[in-house]
């Protein structure tokens, strides 16, 4: 069964039962009080919910206590099919999808309502949105029929209705790791942060070390202040001394012998976790012994997850010394190693990488069968290939993964030279790139008389070099998103009967925290997860998805 919900004021909202495909099944139900109307047929028939934002309904029924298995999430969806038919970015809401269906004006989508972080809000079960009503149920259901009947008429509806599954999930993970928080102590975050940066300035500035450090790089450029924040004043300073530099990238000036390099390089760091997970951070993003960030499912065009505040994707190692299992629990910490390559032998049908994916390490499982042992030499051909390197140590190792793994070699280059010709390509699952802007219109080069032939190494050959390295991996890196989200989503639903908590979620990483009793179930549970995504996607394959797998107290000792 499946239940459509739109939600009214004050709490209410209206029901209406559905068929799979879509067909209205009796009259819609209007309710007073939404979460005990939802919790009650949640606990009797697990239906599947179908509403039009999962990021606007599911929070209000966590916080009643309500969780649900399983939904169908509109705005997701339509922005999934909306790719698939070329028409990437698009207006996705509820209401332009209603209007697109019964040819009306198709209103833009609303600018993101601002809002405390997951678990902090203070405002009413279901907040009533400013303006005109939303579209009623009879959208909702229409809407929803209409997406089936899209859905099905993909190329592949099998791999595209996982999609749209895994992608509903994701925001139901979502909400519940926003409410329930990744355990951080607070005492053991300041101790870091004093440690690395000294005290924090009583007037707000910045710390002691970032000042000393400030100090001494001014010393070392000979200079009596400088303002070491400023990319600006560095380059200037930089070429005073002899060295003119393109910018202040740490890859650029690790080339660079000078003493002030060293703590330029140390500030940059110091800086980064102060602004991004300092004293400020703390105050705002931690709150009972939990940081509670806001994910943003499929946030990337990749489909990887975003997020809209707290920097939860880029936790720096020494800042996850704070992230601690409550007493009495464990972490289970899950990562996929060499997700991408083992993607690319499992979508492309080169059974020779393929039996390569089998085994435990696949870039040595490649040296021993085409590089003569040769590890690195591997993985730089297998790297470049998936991210359209061409030149250097690049060049011969290519050569031989072009000729010992054709099809493989063939699939990304075939995904590049429609991305170079200004096409679209589609992951496994069918989620589809954005369309390439070159910044010309066609048939002009900037700089170029009309008529007269284009430089083929002018300003457009070189954007369409960019988008064909853009879609060589986007066919890899989206579909490693995908099996991402399905062992999510997979692991959510073998977790669903016990203490265990998804807390924690980073491109192919997960982090479970439950008690320490339940670690090794909950680990054998992440790895059957793995091989059940794998399963999912691509059938019988021979190619296999390890996951590495820590029990540990500590996020940051985690292997």
């Amino acid at each position: 069964m499946v239940v459509a919900v739109v939600v009214g004021e004050r709490g209410g909202g209206v029901l209406q039962d559905l068929e799979p495909a879509g067909r209205v099944v009796g009259s819609a139900e209007p309710v007073v009080d939404l979460a005990a109307a939802v919790g009650a047929r949640e606990a009797a028939e697990h239906p599947r919910w179908v509403w039009s934002s999962g990021a606007a309904v599911y929070p209000a029924l966590l916080r009643a206590g309500v969780r649900l298995d399983r939904c169908h999430d509109v705005e997701l969806t339509e922005s999934l099919l909306l790719g698939h038919a070329g028409r990437w970015g698009e207006p996705r809401s509820l209401a332009a999808a209603w209007a697109r269906l019964t040819n009306a004006p198709v209103p833009p989508d609303p600018p993101p309502r601002p809002a405390d972080p997951p678990g902090q809000g203070q405002g009413a079960l279901f907040d009533t949105l400013p303006g005109p009503p939303g579209p009623g149920i009879e959208a909702l259901t229409r809407v929803y029929a209409d997406q089936v009947a899209r859905i099905a008429a993909t190329e592949h509806p099998g791999r595209f209705r996982l999609l749209v599954a895994a992608e509903s999930a994701g925001a139901l993970i979502a909400a519940e790791m926003g409410a329930i928080g990744l355990p951080w102590r607070a005492e053991v975050h300041d101790e870091i942060l004093t440690e690395l940066l000294g005290e924090p300035s009583p007037v707000g500035g910045p710390p002691r070390r970032l000042v000393e450090l400030a100090a001494r790089i001014a010393e070392a450029f000979g200079v009596r202040q400088l303002h070491a924040d400023s990319p600006a004043e560095l380059l200037r300073a930089f070429a005073r001394v002899g060295f003119e530099l393109p910018n202040t990238r740490a890859w650029v000036l690790r080339g660079v012998d000078h003493p002030a390099v060293p703590l330029v390089l140390e500030r940059k760091e110091l800086y980064r976790i102060w602004t991004a997970h300092g004293w400020a951070w703390r105050d705002t993003w931690v709150r009972g012994g939990r940081f509670h960030p806001e994910y943003v499912p499929g946030g990337v065009v990749s489909g990887r997850w975003a997020t809209r505040g707290g920097g939860a994707l880029q936790i720096p190692k020494v800042i996850r010394r704070a992230v601690v299992a409550d007493p009495g629990w464990r972490f289970v910490v899950a990562d996929a190693g060499q997700l991408e390559p083992r993607v690319l032998a499992a979508v492309s049908g080169d059974a020779r990488l393929a039996a390569a994916g089998g085994a435990g390490d696949l870039y040595a499982a490649l040296a021993r069968d085409s590089f003569g042992g040769d590890r690195a030499r591997a993985k730089v051909a297998l790297l470049g290939a998936m991210y359209g390197q061409t030149g250097g140590m690049a060049v011969p190792a290519l050569a031989v993964l072009r000729r010992n793994y054709p099809t493989a070699f063939a699939y990304v280059e075939a995904a590049a030279r429609t991305g170079e010709a200004g096409g679209l390509v589609r992951s496994w699952l069918g989620r589809t790139c954005p369309p390439g802007v070159l910044g010309f219109a066609d048939g002009e080069d900037a700089g170029v008389e009309p008529g007269a032939v284009a430089d083929p190494q002018g300003p457009r050959a070189r954007a369409a070099r960019s988008r064909g390295r853009f879609t060589r991996n986007f066919v890899i890196q989206a579909t490693a998103a995908e099996w991402a989200s399905t062992l999510l989503a997979t692991l959510r639903a073998a977790l669903a009967d016990t203490a265990a908590e998804l807390v924690f979620f980073q491109h192919d990483e997960v982090v479970v925290h439950c008690p320490a009793a339940q670690a090794d179930a909950v680990a054998r549970a992440v790895r059957a997860s793995g091989g059940r995504a794998t399963a999912l996607l691509f059938g019988d394959t021979p190619v296999r998805f390890p996951l590495d797998v820590s029990v540990v107290d500590c996020y940051a000792d985690a292997d």
